[in-house]
């Protein structure tokens, strides 16, 4: 009986490894639990036989009161950061310095192992004779905390080796996203704190006293580097990682030899690319020296490696200084707070302004000059300020309040609460800042969408008096153009094609270059498909507007107010001369039968892996519709980061509600 309870710890540890592992199984699931079934029942029968290698205890032993420490026989490192080509290029250039003092390296090439960086916890496994007998967590590099009978409920930690050889190895332990999503909703439907991501989930999973809780949450791993070795050692990372995937482990199969820097930023920019289609968290790449004789001869710092460093991706949170608040004129005369920052690098780009939408935001973040504040930017949105670090205040920090008067309005630069909102507008309706404004929009992708033609282009326009109306783009010349200051023959030719291309527009978007006040994008939509052309929705009354689903009292006055305007008649007129107006509002086919057909989205909050426009293209291409408003009608409201009133709403009106993963998986 013991010897047969001997073979089945085997054979289970041997198809565990397959399938958690290689992804490779050899049997089926029945099969599988039928031989732990009987593992079990022998266990029942004899306890005595229970061996702490048994798969029977990757489900979680007994409660700890404590974690013991462990003094780690080999000392822990990190490795420094890089975070651009520039830095990763000096660092090499210290390499050849370092190498070059060294006789016995001058003959070496070097060449570099890229792997990527997961976002998990730090963990060092032992093994004796091929058995699994410790496991800790990194700590302060030299004493950890032994949590083997955590680490033991990770399927992917194999318990026996393929050989039978004495070795301490290091890898990451991870949490996918997945298991998170569930993890965090079974939180929240228990009233409890949800994990912020991956790591901080996977770190508190593997810190738990109890394993059976660790058990619960179906953490993974990834081994990537031998501390101890009881034979000959790889003779490079290369082969090391071979070999650490040949004794067992399950290393991460995304590894690069690369032959020079320029090889190492293709992989790096590549990833930077794929990193978020990743079931796992990724905050950069690790770059070794290839051959183990270059790392053995440059060693290491007081803290790091010589031979490796962390390539890291740019960030998508970081902190800095607000250093002024101002109001930034809108194309509608709105004003928006901005907050002037201290210079820094986020989703890789220098930022130095943030966005603080209106009076309310700033008042909810309780945001002043001064303050340390966390700067988030997904993709191209535009960065946010999601939190004030208040302990780092010192009591010279200044709180905004809205002034008088703003220069840039206009007039007599006076400004008005916007009624029933919380927002401010320029009293003036004539400033030149706001039409500045109104021209960007109206050449923007929303709207005409006239490539090449952005912010710069306009201000040349318009400060040498060659556009002062919007039809007034579409009958420049190329000498108008050639006379401007930098403006050479072909971006002369290229900026006329762009403009006579964009012409033709679909009503909708035509709608939504007009910067009338109240009309975005979903709504320009709305009234496009109820009128079909502009003929009809130029004379319509305001009963009838009003009664327009997502339209309502005020956009209603809105449109009246705009179509009714003698100054605004003339500027249609003219456009009417210059473009050609599509009756359809989108194409009348796409998405007409999609997976989304007859659903109405809302999105609100911020979503990190595409942008709202991005989502709102998404759901159309599939045949669903958008829209700002939450009502009755409304099938799912889509939440993302800091998710405002409309999610009350939504869960006032019963209203179905996506966080972003499952949108996500929606879009499948």
């Amino acid at each position: 009986m013991k010897e047969r309870y001997e073979k089945l710890i085997r054979a289970i540890e041997h198809h565990q490894y397959l399938y958690h592992t290689l992804d490779q199984p050899e049997i089926t699931d029945e099969a599988y639990d039928s031989l732990m079934r009987e593992l079990l029942e022998i266990e029942a029968r004899h306890p005595e036989f229970i061996s702490p290698l048994s798969p029977s205890q990757r489900v979680g032993g007994v409660p700890l009161s404590e974690f013991k420490k462990v003094h780690h026989q080999v000392r822990q490192w990190s490795f420094d950061d890089v975070f651009d080509f520039n830095e990763l290029i000096k660092w090499e250039e210290k390499i050849k310095r370092l190498m070059l003092k060294e006789p016995s390296l001058k003959s070496e090439r070097l060449e570099y192992c890229c792997e990527l960086k997961i976002d998990g916890l730090k963990v060092v496994l032992t093994y004796i004779n091929g058995e699994f007998v410790e496991g800790a967590t990194r700590g302060d590099g030299q004493v950890g905390e032994n949590v083997t009978e955590n680490l033991k409920t990770i399927k992917s930690i194999p318990f026996f080796l393929q050989e039978k050889v004495d070795i301490i190895v290091v890898g990451e332990a991870w949490m996918n996203k997945s298991e998170l999503a569930r993890i965090n909703k079974e939180r929240e439907k228990n009233g409890e704190q949800i994990f912020a991501n991956t790591r901080n989930a996977g770190a508190g999973s593997i810190r738990q006293l109890d394993p059976k809780v660790t058990a619960k949450r179906r953490l993974d791993t990834f081994i990537y580097d031998i501390d101890a070795l009881g034979w000959e050692w790889p003779k490079t990372q290369g082969e090391e990682l071979e070999l650490l995937k040949k004794l067992g482990f399950k290393t991460n199969p995304y590894f690069h030899i690369a032959k020079d820097l320029a090889e190492v930023q293709k992989y790096y920019l590549e990833w930077t690319k794929k990193k978020d289609k990743m079931d796992y968290g990724l905050d950069g790449i690790v770059i070794k020296i290839n051959s183990r004789k270059i790392q053995e001869v440059l060693g290491y710092t007081g803290k790091t490696p010589r031979w490796g460093v962390a390539y890291k991706f740019p960030a998508e949170q970081v902190t800095t200084v607000v250093e002024a608040i101002v109001l930034q004129v809108g194309r509608t005369g709105v004003l928006t707070p901005v907050a002037h920052l201290t210079p820094v690098r986020v989703a890789g780009s220098l930022v130095s302004r943030a966005t603080l939408h209106n009076e309310d935001e700033i008042k909810r973040l309780d945001v002043r000059v001064g303050d340390t504040v966390i700067l988030q930017k997904a993709g191209d949105v535009i960065p946010d300020i999601v939190a004030v670090l208040k302990e780092f205040r010192t009591g010279k920090e200044v709180a905004y309040e809205f002034p008088a008067t703003v220069a840039d309005c206009g007039g007599d630069g006076r400004i008005e609460r916007v009624p029933g909102q919380v927002a401010w507008r320029c009293v003036s309706k004539d400033s030149f800042a706001q039409k500045r404004r109104i021209f960007y929009h109206f050449v923007s992708k929303k709207a005409f969408d006239m490539d090449g033609c952005g912010p710069k282009i306009i201000d040349v326009l318009l400060d040498n008096n060659l556009i002062a109306d919007f039809a007034d783009i579409f009958t420049l010349k190329k000498g108008d153009l050639l006379a401007l200051p930098r403006f050479a023959e072909k971006s002369v030719d290229n900026l006329l094609a762009s403009i006579e291309k964009s012409r033709p527009v679909s009503l909708s978007k035509f709608l939504v270059s007009l910067s009338i006040s109240q009309v975005g994008e979903e709504t320009a939509i709305d009234l496009a498909k109820h009128f079909g052309s502009i003929e009809k929705l130029r004379v319509a009354s305001f009963e009838d507007l009003q009664q327009l689903d997502g339209v309502g009292p005020v956009v209603a006055e809105a449109l009246t107010l705009w179509f009714g305007n003698k100054n605004n008649k003339r500027i249609l007129d003219d456009l009417f001369a210059q473009v050609k107006i599509s009756r359809k509002f989108l194409d009348e086919d796409k998405g007409k039968n999609g997976k989304l057909a007859g659903k109405t989205f809302v999105i609100t909050g911020t979503l990190s892996a595409l942008s709202r426009d991005q989502a709102k293209d998404k759901i159309r291409a599939l045949g669903g519709e958008t829209s700002e408003s939450i009502s009755a009608k409304t099938s799912y409201l889509i939440a993302g980061e800091n998710a405002g009133s409309k999610l009350e709403k939504a869960q006032a009106l019963g209203v179905a509600i996506l966080k972003e993963g499952d949108f996500l998986d929606l879009l499948k």
